[in-house]
């Protein structure tokens, strides 16, 4: 089955052309064509990410990204010339006259979009392609929509079955994937999503049921990050900048050294909620407690001062997502961790759940490659293939929704 993978949910525009087979036991799955464009350089001036500006990008490329993708996967056919063969394609372009309608007021909010996908297909055949799987949400709704209405576009002009993903579903299943096979895993499981709008704890009692016991009251990790990062007067995304800042610190003073700093400047901050007998985060009040940190100290801050905080508030949030995700793992007596977002790029969180299972053989950790780790399509592709297998219904009625929960 060839999957068309499409995710807009934030300022990531990805299409992906996925080959999956087997069932949920022993499922395979090939990449066949894989495109992104990042919209991080244009986001960098307003200091995050701008709902409106990522629509409108959204908008631009996702048409040159299907046609990469297709290309990629060596399924970019154009039309014909030769007249013998133009009478055999003339049904389906007759087919694609009658829908013009339909498709230009389905992309009516989306700037530039219709012309675009007109084009395109009036330019090259359907593709063999299977089914369409597209984030709906959670994430940005202006963004979200369009992903929405272009693949119910396609879905149209194609006649394809569309399936609705929830895009935390994306980051629960693809670190599932290893060399191209499933990875054989024991329920319950648990996944910890970390990303630049989510941090949840996802008790996976089988293959697409999940219960969510544990999530922030406040800030994500991912924005808690940035946050603390624009006060350090660092770029955007915060998140990297400061992973990077910590790592030169740790290579240019060891633990004595870091530990005298500290010491010298006082650098302390809570680990909000570690001690809360549930499973739910706080992040709010760790980047209050660095905004005052930064305000009393009435001049500029040093280097070394700079990199002491990034350092001392990196720690303190590892060690509230450790410890409440072993609570977690012991509470339901877990085999398998998944991590999954953007935010286990992060080299020291990964290292801190690599220790903790160190301490926990028994537990088997699963962290997806940094390439799969951000938002991508084929993770939206890889949903759409259990949600087909397990039976769900594709869908032509669905809606974006910014808030919506696994």
């Amino acid at each position: 089955m060839k999957i068309l993978g499409i995710e807009t949910s934030c300022d990531e525009t990805a299409v992906c052309l996925l080959e999956a087979s087997g069932d949920v036991t022993n499922a395979t799955f090939a990449i066949l064509g894989n495109a992104l464009y990042s919209q991080v350089a244009i986001h960098k001036e307003y200091g995050g990410v701008f709902p409106a500006v990522a629509k409108r990008e959204h908008a631009k490329n996702l048409v040159p990204l299907l046609g990469r993708a297709l290309e990629d996967a060596r399924l970019l056919v154009p039309f014909p010339t030769e007249m013998s063969v133009i009478e055999k394609t003339a049904g389906f372009l007759s087919e694609l006259d009658n829908k013009k309608v339909e498709l230009q007021t389905l992309l009516a909010r989306e700037i530039g979009l219709f012309d675009e996908l007109w084009k395109f297909l009036r330019q090259y055949q359907k593709p063999p392609i299977d089914m369409i799987a597209v984030t709906n949400g959670p994430g940005l709704e202006p963004a979200l929509w369009v992903g929405v209405n272009f693949s119910k576009a396609l879905a149209i002009a194609w006649n394809l079955p569309t399936y609705p993903i929830n895009h935390l579903e994306g980051h629960v299943l693809s670190p599932l994937i290893e060399a191209h096979q499933l990875q054989k895993i024991a329920f319950p499981a648990l996944s910890l999503i970390i990303s630049g709008g989510h941090t949840e704890l996802v008790l996976i009692k089988d293959w697409l049921d999940y219960e969510v016991i544990g999530q922030t009251k406040d800030d994500a990790v991912g924005e808690a990050f940035d946050k603390v990062a624009r006060m350090l007067d660092l770029p955007y995304p915060g998140g990297p900048e400061i992973s990077k800042l910590v790592d030169q610190y740790n290579k240019q003073n060891d633990e004595l050294t870091q530990k005298n700093i500290k010491e010298k400047y006082a650098v302390n901050f809570p680990r909000p909620m570690i001690d809360s007998p549930d499973l739910d985060f706080s992040f709010s009040g760790l980047k209050t407690a660095v905004l005052y940190f930064i305000k009393g100290q009435n001049a500029p801050l040093s280097p070394e001062l700079k990199a002491a905080i990034a350092r001392e508030f990196q720690d303190a949030v590892i060690e509230v997502l450790v410890s409440k995700t072993q609570k977690a793992l012991e509470n339901y007596e877990i085999k398998n961790l998944i991590l999954g977002g953007g935010v286990i790029a992060n080299s020291a969180i990964r290292a801190a759940f690599e220790k903790m299972i160190l301490a926990s053989p028994h537990i088997h950790l699963i962290i997806p490659p940094i390439s799969i780790s951000t938002d991508n399509a084929l993770m939206i592709a890889v949903a759409g293939y259990f949600n087909f297998l397990l039976g769900r219904k594709s869908r032509g009625d669905f809606t974006a929704i910014g808030h919506l929960s696994l």
